[in-house]
């Protein structure tokens, strides 16, 4: 800063305190701290900010004018996916998650918090039913973490590099993968036929030092995966592993991936009772069966049910604890941190209020309306189907043939209150159902397709 400055909420601005700061640790300036950033990385020069606002009352209306240039998400009249859905989130369940004893319980340890690991045990049970797995982690931050740390453990298990991904995964969370792995893993894509894995190309590639097959069921484009078995033979011919990448909101009524031969499965909880808020309450699962060989790899934590002194008498804590950074510190396989257990507490109480029958009738209910919004809008003229997978909640739409690009269909819509979906290219749109989308609210999309796209036509014509 070129001129002092002491922050009213800001401690240790005062020059007097910050150079009080430098003597104890022996620096002459701020800059020593940043002697490891690359000189051409520094900015060099002052940050172009405002003047800060030091009256509390300036600074609320300055958020409050932030806050007002959102918009609210309207269920029925937005087919946002791409990772981060608008389901219905039970009342019950923020309720739960807003009680102080799980709100600002940040950390603890099983003699002082019961409730909170209960809890989470709870979520961990809970979810291995849904998933047919044995044991599932306290959540990780997101579930590009999830996917990570899975296709990591691969390579550990195996002491091989190699991996395989053979679907169309989110572009987002193979970037976080690449980045994640790249010291151990060679990660190899495998192109798609038609939305889903080519098995002939698999079977291939696939080789003694292949570390494992990793599948994405729904894909990022929606498609479901219908080999799954295929591949987790073909894996487990060479001694490799099968990994699936999945949402749980359907597994009421699909098939667990374990059923199907897959040994790590990994996933997002964002669908389990959180909220798309400015881009989505995210935590990342992974859950593998009741094998040392995997279970020990888990860097996350994982609580379990113990004997206590008193006869009769069960608490709830660390399971395996010396396989985790906390215990081993730099010696970890992978760095324990900051992990989503509230985020937990949430789907915990999501799946109890929804049980198997309401997951089971919320699976069916977004088969149904993926396919109708899908059958409706690729019945438009100029509209097609990007693939015939079969698809749960999520599908692309090709526009090449219609007289709108992608952008452009979407900037009509929206001014017409739709969300239509993502963009994901110049003719490709990727749309998302779910159980807030009714057969009206598709009706309406539609209708509102086909004027679009009939009134640009009509202008081309009076041109």
């Amino acid at each position: 800063m070129t001129k002092p400055f002491v922050h009213p909420y800001l401690p240790n601005t005062a020059p007097e305190s910050r150079q009080a700061m430098l003597e104890a640790v022996g620096a002459a300036d701020v800059e020593e701290f940043y002697a490891d950033i690359p000189a051409d990385l520094r900015l060099g020069r002052a940050l172009d900010l405002p003047e800060p606002l030091v009256a509390e009352q300036d600074l609320t209306r300055h958020v409050g004018g932030l806050l007002r240039r959102n918009r609210p998400l309207e269920p029925g009249r937005s087919f946002l996916g791409a990772g981060t859905y608008h389901h219905t989130v039970p009342a019950v369940v923020d309720e739960v998650i807003n009680r102080s004893e799980f709100l600002t319980a940040y950390a603890g340890e099983p003699y002082e918090d019961h409730g909170r690991f209960q809890a989470l045990f709870q979520y961990q049970s809970l979810m291995g039913e849904l998933l047919n797995q044995d044991v599932v982690n306290v959540p990780t931050y997101d579930g590009y973490q999830a996917a990570a740390t899975s296709v990591a453990m691969s390579g550990r298990i195996t002491g091989r590099r190699r991996v395989l991904l053979v679907s169309d995964a989110h572009p987002d969370k193979l970037s976080k993968v690449l980045d994640f792995v790249a010291p151990t893993i060679d990660l190899e894509l495998v192109p798609t036929v038609d939305g889903i894995a080519d098995i002939a190309a698999v079977a291939a590639r696939i080789d003694d030092e292949t570390a494992a097959v990793w599948v994405e069921t729904p894909s990022f484009t929606g498609a479901l995966e219908t080999a799954i078995a295929e591949l987790a033979e073909a894996a487990h011919a060479v001694g490799a592993l099968l990994i699936v990448g999945t949402d749980p909101i359907g597994l009421g009524v699909l098939t667990p991936p374990a059923d199907l031969g897959a040994d790590i499965v990994h996933g997002d909880i964002q669908s389990l009772g959180l909220h798309p808020w400015f881009g989505g309450a995210h935590a990342g699962f992974i859950a593998v069966h009741d094998d040392p060989r995997l279970v020990m790899e888990l860097p996350s934590r994982l609580f379990g049910l113990a004997s206590t002194d008193v006869a009769g008498e069960y608490g709830f804590g660390d399971v395996a604890y010396d396989r985790t950074s906390f215990a081993l510190r730099e010696e970890g396989k992978e760095w324990v941190g900051t992990a989503a257990a509230l985020w937990g507490i949430a789907a915990g109480v999501y799946l109890s209020l929804m049980g198997p029958q309401g997951m089971a009738e919320l699976g069916e209910t977004l088969l149904a309306r993926t396919a109708y919004a899908a059958r409706a809008l690729s019945a438009l003229p100029g509209v097609r189907l990007a693939d015939s997978a079969v698809h749960l909640r999520e599908f692309v739409v090709d526009l090449t043939d219609a007289r709108l690009t992608a952008p452009e269909l979407v900037t009509v819509l929206r001014a017409d209150g739709f969300e239509p979906g993502v963009v994901v290219g110049e003719n490709h749109l990727l749309v998302c159902v779910t159980e807030q989308n009714t057969q009206s609210d598709i009706d309406d999309l539609t209708g509102a397709f086909g004027a679009a796209l009939d009134n640009t036509a009509s202008k081309e014509n009076v041109a």
